[in-house]
């Protein structure tokens, strides 16, 4: 019988938990997380505090007595654990509550550790309410400060997902919202084009964006910027990244790769063949150029899991690599992207061009239609689809759904005019913007 112990007990490890008892019915299964909270949707988090979900506790899928009863795994919640002796294949635990250490072995270790929030030492920062959102308990904070506090005003440093998330929702119940971005563009991983479609929506909605700037000092609720200005806010939202949890796996003599994630191969091993790592720690490939690749977020985790659920259950199915295929939502936007960005394809040996198509997310006689944004990179050479980028009010989702789809199939610039998609008014045209894509290609 296959003894696994897992480390992390949210996305990646409670599904891998989930999906090896599902193979296998004997193997004993132990995970343990220094939280308190488990299996929670975090990408749901944004929208409790938004007043959009009404009751926290719906992000949580389940909790430790769930999968004892129901899948006989243990779980074991404020439980930290702070050594990996390879040699022996055991791992060292510390009960929070206890602060007792004990020793549990493996025959497979999972490490799915998650990250830990970024937040750059700023003088003055103990003196302000400040807050990151990384895990349940964060949610929690955040929640109970706005319920008890009514805060009026909140600056976000970072305009990535989070931030733009939560300029939305904070936006929503009433607080006045400023975004601090060291970049020179909010969310830096689009095209700059579709980066303005989003700050001009942010703007819209009377976010106040600081682009180029960061915080150089805190004075309680006044903010000093690096442009000399100063922002005044009840509370301050550090949204800049995370930073992978590898110490675990640094000290075990784990190797770590340049996305500063812990190296993976094909089937998520280290290379210590009997560890396993997954989701947001782990650093796998770009699916396109095979450069390095760590993409933090849900579905990549939950795919990790099946994989190695599979490989340690007899099955080798190999991880292909990462699209980085990803959406969001701004106020009236959807904002989706999959594949290469230009930054990306002019900093690589790709011969590229582009198409960026404006359409109307469905016919334009039916009352309710909206614009849409589509751009999209291909090599000039092959025409095989590199990236894609969609901005608009509707149907933006299925339109990069198609695209990612397409990239996976290896599919060219020409593919896309043949792809038969569904139509009737209230859902696209007869030629979509996707096919339209493919017959103005050159």
């Amino acid at each position: 019988m296959k003894k696994i112990v897992i480390v992390g007990a949210v996305a990646g490890g409670a599904t891998v938990a989930s999906q090896i008892r599902y193979y296998d019915k004997d193997a004993q299964i132990v995970v343990f997380d220094q939280d308190d909270t488990m299996s929670y949707g975090a990408c749901g988090m944004p929208y409790v505090i938004g007043g959009k979900i009404s009751d926290p506790e719906h992000l949580i899928a389940a909790t430790p007595d769930e999968f004892k009863t129901e899948r006989n795994i243990d779980v074991f919640l404020k439980h930290r654990v702070t050594k990996i002796n390879r040699q022996l294949k055991s791992v060292e635990v510390l009960n929070l509550e206890t602060q007792q250490s004990f020793n549990e072995s493996y025959d497979f270790l999972i490490l799915s550790p998650g990250g830990t929030p970024i937040v750059p030492e700023t003088p003055g920062i103990e003196s302000a309410t400040m807050f990151t959102l990384r895990n349940f308990n964060d949610m929690k904070k955040i929640n109970h400060f706005l319920t008890t506090e009514k805060p009026k005003s909140c600056v976000i440093v970072g305009a990535g997902f989070i931030g733009v998330e939560m300029a939305e929702n904070l936006v929503e119940i009433g607080l006045n919202v400023s975004i601090v971005e060291k970049s020179p563009q909010v969310m830096n991983i689009l095209d700059v084009d579709c980066s303005a479609l989003v700050e001009k929506e942010l703007s819209d909605h009377g976010v106040r964006i600081f682009k180029d700037n960061f915080i150089t000092n805190v004075n309680d609720s006044k903010i000093s910027l690096d442009s000399g200005e100063t922002l005044e806010a009840d509370f301050i939202l550090m949204s800049i990244g995370v930073s992978p949890s590898t110490k675990l796996a640094k000290d075990a003599g784990l190797t770590i790769g340049d996305t500063g994630g812990i190296i993976t191969n094909e089937f998520l091993q280290t290379n210590d063949s009997s560890i396993y790592t997954i989701g947001d720690a782990a650093e796998n490939k770009d699916f396109i150029t095979g450069d390095a690749k760590r993409v933090p977020l849900a579905w990549p985790a939950h795919r990790q899991a099946f994989i190695v659920a599979k490989h340690i259950t007899g099955e080798q199915i190999p991880f292909k690599g990462l699209l980085g295929t990803a959406i969001c939502k701004v106020f009236s936007l959807d904002v989706a992207l999959t594949g290469l960005n230009e930054k990306t394809l002019k900093d690589s040996p790709f011969e590229f061009k582009t198409i960026t198509q404006k359409s109307k997310s469905n016919a334009g006689y039916y009352p309710d239609h909206a614009k849409v944004y589509l751009k999209v990179h291909y090599d000039s050479v092959s025409r095989k689809v590199l990236g894609a980028q969609a901005v608009g009010g509707k149907g933006i989702d299925k339109r990069i759904d198609v695209i990612s789809t397409a990239i996976y199939a290896g599919l060219t610039i020409e593919d896309l005019q043949a792809l038969e998609l569904a139509y009737a008014p209230p859902y696209s045209s007869p030629k979509d913007p996707v096919n339209m894509v493919g017959y103005r290609a050159k």
